[in-house]
């Protein structure tokens, strides 16, 4: 059996890890890995593969820095080219990236197998471009992985239970991840504050828009005078914030470079709470036993909110300091629920497609 695994973002880069390690025990199968270069910069992607001890690519098509147009057609021409090349049994893709839907339609178009993992997510909010990438990728694959009970609601919801496609609860693949090197944390390279708040802040819809990346940063600013925030700074982020004329030199906020995911597993174990609107770092706060405020207007994670481990508040500066303070006092939310499974996705994933 032959598997094309399509990645190009970092949260894909970890989902990856799993289901390698696993397939390098299977002997009868080869995986082949392509990345796109959605995430190009060693500290976004390079340094992924060398301390997670994934198999280097077998192809970089280097496509990145593009518009949403512009990037998928991209891909979807060289991964075509590359499917054609290896033939493989089934394309494998990951999460609601270009590359996610790029990787799908190609293998779809050639009639070959697509498995989605970590399908089955909805934020609800069409405006988001991830939410476009996962609900096409549902559609055209062929096996639908989801992390969790709701995911598998959600395709009910949406008639899938009618439609030729398997679906299955397999778990979280991130939580196979985060039990894996959960030992292996590397300390940053850094200066870090002895108590901190880990924040992340990426999405379109906080860079691109003045109005609510100017809040998110007045309530960080606030919020760090009492407890220290720690950044790893995103370069959409950084950039956006030096064309707005951010004061750097005055903030309270502790901005580092981008880390690799050890180094974020140590913040993540050493931190007092995340605030992020990283749909991936919402899930990894749980595992590592945290307390998340969002900053977005929703998630695909609410099972996360429903059972008080996360809080909603969107990019309004008066929320986020007001969650702030609520999950400071929170001190007996009970983290022993297991909402994504039990640590084994990958092999789980990888025995169905053997026996498929």
């Amino acid at each position: 059996m032959k598997i094309v695994t399509i990645v190009g973002a970092r949260p894909q880069f970890i989902k990856a890890a799993v289901i390698s390690r696993v397939l390098k025990e299977k002997k009868s199968i080869q995986e082949v890995i392509v990345h796109t270069g959605q995430h190009f910069d060693n500290n976004m992607s390079d340094i992924f593969f060398e301390e997670m001890e994934i198999p280097k690519p077998n192809y970089n098509l280097n496509i990145n820095g593009l518009g949403h147009g512009a990037m998928t057609g991209q891909m979807l021409e060289k991964i075509e080219e590359v499917l054609i090349k290896e033939s493989p049994d089934w394309v494998l893709v990951y999460g609601d990236t270009n590359s996610t839907l790029a990787g799908a339609l190609a293998a779809k178009k050639l009639q070959i197998k697509v498995v989605h993992v970590e399908a089955g997510l909805r934020s609800f909010n069409m405006a988001m471009p991830e939410e476009i990438n996962r609900i096409l990728t549902d559609r055209i694959s062929d096996i639908l992985f989801c992390p969790t009970e709701t995911a598998i609601e959600n395709l009910n919801n949406e008639s899938y239970q009618n439609i030729s496609i398997k679906i299955l609860n397999v778990g979280d693949v991130m939580l196979d991840a985060a039990l894996f090197y959960a030992d292996k944390a590397k300390i940053p390279e850094v200066k870090l504050p002895k108590k901190f708040i880990l924040s992340t802040v990426h999405r379109a819809e906080n860079t691109d828009n003045q109005v609510a990346i100017t809040n998110i940063f007045k309530a960080l600013e606030e919020i760090s005078k009492e407890t220290p925030v720690v950044m790893p700074l995103h370069p959409r982020t950084k950039n956006k914030l030096v064309t707005m004329g951010y004061n750097f030199t005055n903030s309270k906020i502790c901005f580092i470079d981008p880390v690799g995911y050890l180094e974020m597993v140590f913040l993540l174990k050493n931190c007092e709470m995340v605030m992020t609107d990283s749909g991936g770092l919402q899930k990894e706060a749980y595992f590592f036993k945290k307390l998340c405020i969002t900053l977005r207007e929703e998630t695909e994670w609410v099972e996360l909110v429903k059972n008080g481990f996360n809080q909603i508040c969107g990019s309004n500066k008066e929320r986020i300091i007001i969650g702030y303070q609520n999950a400071k006092k929170n001190t007996t939310v009970n983290f022993a629920k297991g909402l994504y499974g039990n640590g084994d996705a990958g092999n789980k994933i990888i025995e169905m497609l053997i026996n498929y």
